[in-house]
């Protein structure tokens, strides 16, 4: 271990898987504050806590189980010349989920919920199965982001403190992001939006239809740029 500290690349690859796992998270995080909304206020944080610290659990067990993660890109049947993996099944199960999850809650957003969905919102969500979702999801998003880590680091342990920097990240911006998504109706119609286009880029994925990460978060940056201009063009109308 003394070894892999004194040695510069390993550090230059743990300083760029770091920083290629928080990136990737970012579509995790925008999905546990929307995930974690529907709780009562002082659940939010517990579950966001306990969720994360369960999608580290699950993420360090990939790790260990790296020639099973890459066994799950190998087809194990052949459908009209399409070869169909078990990450395929994950990933298209995962963005089905995604824009399901995203549809719901817009159309609850735009039309407003019905009695039976008001009567379950004012009870609050379940804990458990909030956390339940925030575990699923990651491990969804984990499967590339692993299958990156193995690609760039040699080391286990490299790639295990990557991850863990990454969740604890996630962590500390999940509550502050949470809040202002609540705070500001618009942007959370963004952030739903957001999570339909990942969920579509997973099904793309698992239909072997890559779509360049790339694309996806420069949309994101530019759709966040517009909304915080108007925001800030908002909070100026209200001054004046």
């Amino acid at each position: 271990m003394i070894d892999l500290l004194s040695d510069p690349a390993v550090w230059a690859s743990f300083l760029t898987l770091t920083a290629l796992e928080i990136v990737l998270g970012v579509d995790n995080v925008i999905f546990i504050s929307i995930a974690t909304s529907r709780l009562p206020p002082d659940q939010r944080r517990p579950a966001r806590m306990i969720g994360l610290t369960g999608a580290l659990v699950l993420r360090v067990l990939l790790l260990f189980s790296i020639a099973w993660i890459i066994s799950l890109s190998q087809p194990f049947v052949t459908i009209l010349g399409f070869g169909l993996s078990w990450r395929d099944l994950i990933l298209v199960a995962g963005g089905l989920f995604l824009i399901w999850k995203a549809s719901t809650e817009i159309f609850e957003e735009v039309e407003g919920p019905d009695e039976e969905a008001a009567m379950r919102a004012s009870a609050g969500a379940v804990f458990g199965a909030v956390i339940v979702q925030i575990m699923l999801l990651d491990l969804v998003f984990s499967l590339d982001s692993v299958i990156t880590a193995v690609g760039i680091a040699d080391h286990l342990e490299v790639m295990i403190a990557a991850v863990v920097v990454a969740i604890l990240v996630m962590m500390a911006a999940a509550e502050p992001i949470g809040k202002f998504v609540e705070a500001h109706p618009s942007t959370k119609m963004l952030a739903l939006s957001f999570l339909v286009m990942v969920g579509m880029a997973l099904m793309a994925d698992g239909a072997h239809f890559h779509v360049e990460r790339g694309f996806i978060y420069a949309a994101m940056l530019f759709s966040g740029a517009v909304e915080g201009l108007n925001l800030l063009r908002s909070r100026r109308r209200r001054k004046s």
